[in-house]
């Protein structure tokens, strides 16, 4: 019998997408770009990004996003990107970084709430990092946690 890869297809958009802008310390999806999606050619959301948001009705996500632009230090980890653009997703903040996507574009990878950071596919995280060249930013663990419940 030949080797075969399983024909599968993960769509972004799924039981496990929140739905709907969380409230403080709700669930919001954690976002890597897929396949589809052109880092090269996009202005808004840059390499490395830290990216949250939840589903729409029509099927697209809502995203926000977080990329160091300025080089903060104390945004220098990727868990702390996430930590920012969450934190401007459930306070409803004025931003231009914000996007609506087809759900396509984008890969969910976790789940953030208020108490921190779950993957669920850490490997991909672990992909966009390294296209990015921002592997020392990755997190220590699969679980990133800011405070308990």
């Amino acid at each position: 019998m030949s080797e075969q890869n399983p024909l599968y297809e993960v769509s972004t958009y799924s039981k496990d997408t929140p739905v709907g802008r969380p409230d403080t310390d709700g669930r919001a999806g954690v976002f890597v770009p897929s396949e589809t999606f052109d880092a090269n050619a996009n202005t808004a959301i840059r390499k490395g990004a830290g990216i949250v948001g939840y589903g729409n009705p029509d099927g697209t996500l809502t995203v926000y996003f977080e990329a160091n632009r300025f080089d903060e230090s104390s945004l220098h980890k990727w868990e702390h990107k996430v930590r920012k653009a969450y934190d401007r997703l459930v306070m409803g903040a004025p931003t231009v970084s914000k996007a609506k996507l087809n759900a396509n574009m984008l890969d969910q990878i976790g789940i953030v709430d208020g108490t921190g950071i779950h993957l669920k596919t850490p490997e991909g995280l672990q992909h966009w990092l390294e296209i990015s060249g921002t592997l020392d930013t990755a997190p220590a663990a699969p679980i990133t946690l800011w405070k308990t419940k």
